[in-house]
């Protein structure tokens, strides 16, 4: 009789899962991963010692004192652990702080991959799945991530929020690339692959392996009965130092979606941490997008007019997709230039993804910035300037998960 699989352990070292209503939630999630999550037991005194060690006025939070104590329990070896999953309420700026800290112990003390996140009150289960497969990805899979080459003839079908891609590739060539506008998950997915074979010159009975990745990824992987079934932070992180030439050393992967915004960052191609989403969709493509077809133009020729303009001169909400575009709509009412609201746009997108850098993930350079939304020209610029150093912007930016699937699936051939 086979040996029955251990479950991956799942560290959690949170504080107010319970009164915000989401531990459920995370247990529900983690269930459906096949993993198995655990809070690290801590006895009073431990945490006594551990706040006079760490020195931060807690404010009286008890909550957030053990929270870091677990912390310490994880980063000390007192409880074995396979991952880390580091989470608090949105609206705590103390505990934004505390998660960083945390953060960066476990991470000069330990290997453990770790994922953050702020989560609201409404936070559902399906939000958390993509985070915490990736950390499950890179404590089994891990040799997949180790590829630098891509080898054969593969294929890579990347099912995001707004737009599907189809990618082609034979032995590190792009063949055939091309997207549609995501509707129905499978039929979209069918147009795009048999135009990316039709582009290529090959025939769908020819591709050695497949592999998918974002949204729609189960759906296409039992559909095509795909090789490689992969949730799309580690995906991407690995096709983002590929495309950008990078094999060894660290990076920091932007992806700015649809919907969502990822941001990664990446020791030879493996991530070592990440967070995504946000709690606003004012940092998505979604926004652009919408100010964009205010504009009278498409979101490409956006970022083009934003070159040619000052945010300086229109005030915008960088944190709410609602107010941000009250405030550009109102701007434009008034008489401002089409210019400074496309530059508004762009910076306000980008000002908020610095906020999510900063409480989240630690500046590393090189910055690859990936994903639709490099191709709008005054993101990626607007990005230099906000961070303050050069930002990568690769060939094929768009399909970086297509990329990365035709990439890890060429492991299967």
């Amino acid at each position: 009789m086979a040996e029955k699989e251990e479950k991956i352990r799942i560290a959690q070292v949170s504080c107010g899962t319970i009164y915000g209503h989401v531990q459920h939630e995370i247990e529900r999630a983690v269930e459906e991963i096949g993993a198995e999550i655990f809070v690290p037991e801590v006895d009073l005194d431990y945490v006594a010692e551990k706040v006079d060690e760490f020195g931060y006025d807690f404010g009286a939070s008890l909550g957030l004192e053990v929270a870091m104590a677990r912390g310490y329990a994880v980063a000390e070896g007192v409880y074995d652990a396979d991952a880390v999953f580091i989470a608090g309420c949105h609206k705590c700026p103390r505990g934004a702080i505390i998660r960083t800290e945390i953060r960066r112990i476990l991470q000069k003390r330990t290997k453990l991959p770790l994922v953050m996140y702020p989560f609201s009150e409404r936070t559902q289960a399906g939000e958390l799945l993509t985070r915490l497969e990736a950390l499950i990805t890179i404590v089994k899979r891990r040799w997949i991530l180790e590829r630098t080459v891509q080898e054969g003839l593969t294929a890579g079908i990347d099912s995001g929020s707004t737009t599907t891609k189809a990618v082609i590739m034979q032995d590190d060539e792009i063949l055939g690339a091309t997207w549609s506008p995501s509707r129905e998950v499978v039929k979209t997915a069918e147009k795009v692959y048999a135009e990316a074979l039709k582009i290529a010159g090959v025939k769908r009975e020819d591709i050695e392996a497949l592999g998918t990745t974002g949204y729609g990824r189960h759906t296409l992987g039992d559909h095509f009965k795909a090789d490689l079934v992969q949730e799309e932070l580690t995906v991407n992180s690995k096709a983002a130092m590929y495309l950008a030439g990078i094999e060894k050393g660290e990076a920091m992967i932007i992806d700015i979606g649809g919907m969502d915004n990822k941001i990664i960052t990446a020791n030879n191609g493996i991530p070592d941490n990440f967070t995504m989403g946000g709690i606003c969709a004012g940092a998505s493509g979604r926004f652009l997008e919408m100010i964009a077809r205010r504009l009278g133009v498409d979101v490409v020729e956006m970022g083009k007019l934003a070159l040619k303009g000052d945010y300086n001169n229109v005030k915008t909400d960088s944190y709410c997709i609602v107010f941000g575009i009250q405030d550009l709509v109102s701007a434009l009412s008034s008489g401002a230039r089409r210019e400074d609201v496309a530059a508004a746009a762009c910076h306000s997108v980008v000002e908020q993804v610095k906020e999510q850098l900063l409480q989240e993930i630690d500046l590393r350079q090189p910055a690859i910035e990936v994903g639709g939304t490099a191709l709008v020209e005054g993101v990626p610029v607007e990005m230099n300037n906000v961070l303050g150093f050069d930002v990568i912007v690769p060939k094929y930016p768009q399909y970086i998960g297509a990329v990365g699937g035709a990439l890890l699936s060429s492991s299967f051939r």
